[in-house]
């Protein structure tokens, strides 16, 4: 009875290893389903990303790994440009557009010879024009953008020499490093604005077209003078207005890669 059993025992444990073997092959088959199943590339999104990609690099030419990438614009060969080349009749062009501005600027000194007598008043020929800068002193009261009765007259005689030309004009108001703060001007941002804008208002009542007019507020920003001296704050309160000269541009043509 004893050997019977044992042999039972026996027999039962040389089969046992059958149940742990078939567990291990369909976690086996389990798992290479799951690695098969995400190795499965999206076609739709690959084509996304590829184009994506596509359209920002491009390969290196030459390249056989394919493994360096340039950028377009960075690594295109550089191209020539067309200008288009000056001509007589834009040399005579210029020629006329400089002496205009000359005559305007010699019109509006002798409107305002007292107040550039005084140094109120200083009349510059830059790169964009003609620059008339005024003191905000002779224009409105301090904190104030309503122009005095005086600048009115001013100004006036101003916008009747521009009305009659077609140069674009440009109005800046620019103030000194003094804050300000009032019901309305919370800063001097407004102000320079404001006064900017009442000069552009006078010139349309006055007769200059709208469309050539541009009014500017730069408070603080671009001093002439160190605001560190009265003087110098002084000179910072200021209305500039700019004739701008119609020197036209030389286009440049550039042919980008498609």
């Amino acid at each position: 009875m004893a050997r019977r059993r044992k042999a039972e025992d026996e027999h039962e444990n040389h089969e046992r290893w059958l149940v742990s073997y078939a567990d291990f092959i369909t976690l086996l088959f389990a798992f290479f389903v799951v690695m098969y199943a995400i190795s499965q590339v999206n076609e739709g999104k690959y084509r996304v990303l590829s184009d994506t990609l596509a359209s920002a690099f491009r390969t290196v030419p030459g390249s056989t790994t394919g493994a360096a990438v340039a950028l377009n614009q960075s690594m295109a060969p550089a191209l020539p440009m067309r200008r288009n080349q000056p001509t007589s009749k834009t040399d005579e062009k210029l020629k006329k557009n400089k002496e205009q501005l000359r005559n305007i600027a010699k019109e509006v000194n002798e409107a305002l010879a007292p107040l550039v007598k005084e140094g109120q008043v200083r009349i510059t020929e830059g790169a964009l024009g003609i620059t008339i800068d005024i003191n905000a002193n002779v224009l409105f009261a301090p904190g104030e953008a309503r122009l005095d009765l005086a600048a009115v007259r001013a100004l006036t005689a101003v916008a009747q020499i521009l009305a009659a030309t077609d140069f674009p004009v440009i109005v800046e108001g620019h103030t000194d490093n003094v804050p300000i703060s009032t019901p309305q001007f919370p800063s001097n941002w407004e102000l320079s604005g404001v006064r900017a804008s009442s000069v552009v208002r006078l010139f349309i009542d006055a007769g200059v077209d709208p469309r050539r007019l541009t009014a500017t507020g730069y408070a603080d920003q671009r001093p002439v003078a160190d605001n560190v001296t009265v003087e110098g704050r002084q000179r910072n309160r200021r209305v500039a207005i700019t004739i701008e000269s119609k020197t036209p541009d030389n286009p440049v043509e550039v042919n980008l890669p498609g």
